[in-house]
């Protein structure tokens, strides 16, 4: 990797090094950050198992003199894979520990384990309430692609919301930040009033709230509760997986959840004829999502997630057909 193509890297306080992973996908990059201990370094979401996010990792490594055999630990702040995929490679080069919850541990096997099924959970799902079977075939045909890239899949020692655990020379809450992805943590230092968040709080993009079978029922309640605590803890400055560090870390909670009451109160207009989850989702997100099952993915499970939120509460009802759930206004 040339000069030209370094990756990109920023420095902060204590030698933290940001490394821009770089992803297949729209994002584009997800955050790693590589903290120095006394030994050695953590490793924070190291990213995708791509060839290119393997060679940034050589070129970074090179760059900043260290080599897979400094790192001590490797620490998830959750299951997606642009954090998780590379967590196994990472221990196999390693040697290290990989730290993640059990219930975003469970998730990884449920969708990429062996005999997992929730791909066609989610796909039987988006049937149900209105998705066409080709565009549900091609979603499930999606999700196990990302076998190779969370291959190999980790060793995961537990960590869980209310421990306390040492790294980076600072002593860091486990937060249980639900709504993005079940077990997902927040890490917190208090004495700082710093927080690495993962994806539950970002600059300018807002973390996607989904629909899980067998998961949370009613993911963006939990979403919006994990934000008001969030908000209360008067962080200086986050360090997102997604975009760059940032002040006004209260601002941006309460601007997420004012983007979630917005969402509601739109769709709750639009039920005031009957509409099925996928004719919702395309009204919101459009129809040019057909030909791309990734972000349709998270499209429609995150319509169902308002969906969810608003029945739960009442003002919305569901009928079910054979074929179809359709909701409309109470």
């Amino acid at each position: 990797m040339d000069k030209q193509h370094q990756t990109e890297t920023s420095m902060w306080e204590d030698g933290w090094i940001q490394v821009k992973v770089p992803l297949p996908f729209s994002l584009r990059w997800v955050n790693s950050y590589v903290l120095p201990e006394q030994d050695g370094y953590t490793v924070i979401d190291p990213g995708l198992h791509t060839e290119e996010a393997v060679a940034a990792w050589d070129e970074v490594m090179s760059r900043f003199g260290f080599g897979y055999g400094d790192i001590r630990q490797i620490v998830l702040t959750h299951q997606h894979p642009d954090h998780y995929g590379l967590a196994g490679y990472f221990q196999k080069r390693s040697g290290a520990p990989v730290y993640l919850t059990a219930q975003a541990h469970a998730y990884t096997q449920r969708m990429w384990g062996e005999g997992g099924t929730l791909a066609g959970e989610l796909a039987a799902l988006f049937r149900e309430h209105g998705m066409p079977a080709e565009l549900t075939h091609s979603i499930e045909q999606n999700l196990e692609s990302f076998k190779p890239l969370v291959s190999p899949q980790p060793q995961v020692t537990y960590i869980q919301a209310g421990q306390t655990m040492a790294f980076g020379g600072l002593e860091w809450s486990l937060i249980d930040a639900p709504g993005h992805a079940r077990g997902a943590l927040v890490f917190y230092n208090a004495g700082r009033k710093i927080a690495l968040c993962g994806d539950q709080v970002m600059p300018r993009i807002t973390p996607n709230v989904s629909v899980v079978p067998g998961e949370d029922a009613d993911p963006l309640a939990s979403f919006m509760d994990s934000l008001a605590g969030l908000e209360s803890l008067g962080v200086k400055l986050a360090f997102p997986g997604h975009r760059d560090p940032f002040d006004g870390f209260a601002k941006r909670t309460a601007e997420l959840r004012q983007h979630h009451e917005r969402r509601l109160a739109q769709m709750l207009e639009q039920l005031y004829e009957p509409h099925n989850g996928f004719e919702l989702c395309e009204l919101h997100f459009g129809e040019r999502l057909r030909t791309n099952p990734h972000n349709l993915r998270f499209a429609m499970a995150e319509t169902l997630a308002h969906l969810y939120y608003l029945e739960k509460r009442g003002v919305i009802a569901r009928s079910e057909s054979e074929n179809d759930i359709v909701y409309r206004r109470v």
